[in-house]
């Protein structure tokens, strides 16, 4: 802050002289020249605290507000001494308001906006690094999933969690439902909204921005993300698909946990339980610890029992991952074959 009203008082002062001496001595010309000093300097500044800070829309037009009514009363008060007050003590108070009035406005105008920002979308704000937060809109699935609130507890997610009133209706009306599935799922997800509540590293906040025009949860919440440039937290594959095309970022849940799976390569060796019949005539199917479909040629005879096979290839898709594979007594028999010649 020092640093920032030196800079303004030398770019004032230097005016000041400039247009004095480039003016032939005429006090006119100083203050032409002090008020175009301030008012590049004081731009330069607000500039710079809107970049370091990453302000909103809003609080940049406040914080422009300000400084051109501080300017204008700077600028006024300067015009009248010059007639009313030709003193020269009078005269040099009235020059530091070219300093004084447009900071002043700046800096109340950006307040302002950032009071009235945090009323409208109580979503913004900054970590104690300093770091600017994006605020994370939750929708349905993802609460449901609970795998968020692990997430949480490792202390990965930070920040502020967005709940619109339309998502928490949602899940009530899933939690009344008269299907015994949709009523456990729903009150599942209640539950876990309550268990982030308690964790210290993320703030949930409820808020009522609804969209009576929007029909549908997922518009609603893509509309909502546009509107507070927010990210979605989701696992639903086809509100992702919708939210990127109108260019809302998403973090997807299932692309984390595909993220995190173990890498397997072409070559390597496992052994698996072959559960079920594929989609190929003689496939088998069997899965991994995380979930991983592994498709297994010619394994249908095997089902029911666990068999070693060697990985072909890997399929990676947004909806999961999928590993292609063969019997290993396949693969070291063509092995010796082909060394026979």
């Amino acid at each position: 802050m020092a640093l920032r009203a030196g800079f303004l008082v030398i770019s004032v002062l230097l005016g000041l002289t400039l247009g004095y001496v480039t003016g032939g001595g005429e006090m006119l010309h100083a203050v032409v020249g002090a008020g175009f000093a301030a008012l590049l300097s004081g731009t330069l500044v607000f500039l710079e605290i809107s970049f370091m800070e990453r302000l909103p829309a809003r609080t940049l037009a406040y914080g422009g507000i300000g400084f051109s009514l501080g300017l204008f009363l700077s600028g006024m008060c300067v015009f009248l001494t010059l007639f009313l007050a030709p003193h020269a003590l009078i005269r040099l108070v009235s020059f530091a308001t070219l300093l004084i009035f447009p900071y002043l406005g700046l800096t109340l105008g950006v307040r302002y906006g950032k009071g009235d920002d945090k009323d409208d979308t109580t979503v913004t704000g900054l970590n104690p690094a300093g770091r600017f937060l994006t605020p994370k809109l939750l929708d349905t699935s993802v609460i449901i999933d609970g795998r968020i609130a692990d997430l949480c507890e490792t202390g990965f997610m930070e920040g502020d969690f967005i709940i619109p009133q339309f998502i928490l209706q949602e899940l009530q009306h899933i939690s009344d439902s008269a299907d015994s599935l949709k009523r456990v799922r729903g009150r599942r997800g209640l539950d876990i909204l309550n268990h982030i509540q308690k964790n210290e590293d993320v703030v949930v906040k409820i808020i009522e921005n609804d969209f009576p025009n929007i029909k549908e949860v997922d518009a609603k919440l893509v509309e909502l993300g546009k509107k507070l440039n927010a990210k979605i937290l989701t696992n639903d594959l086809n509100l992702n698909k919708v939210a990127e095309l109108q260019g809302v970022h998403v973090l997807n849940i299932n692309e984390l946990s595909n993220a995190l799976k173990p890498i397997v390569l072409p070559g390597e060796m496992m052994r698996v339980f072959v559960l079920k019949e594929g989609k190929e005539s003689g496939q088998g199917v069997a899965y991994l610890d995380d979930g991983t479909m592994v498709v297994v040629d010619n394994a249908k005879r095997y089902i029911g029992k666990n068999v070693d096979v060697v990985v072909t290839s890997i399929l990676q898709t947004s909806a999961g991952r999928m590993i292609f594979t063969r019997l290993r007594e396949e693969t070291d028999r063509d092995v010796l074959s082909f060394a026979r010649g």
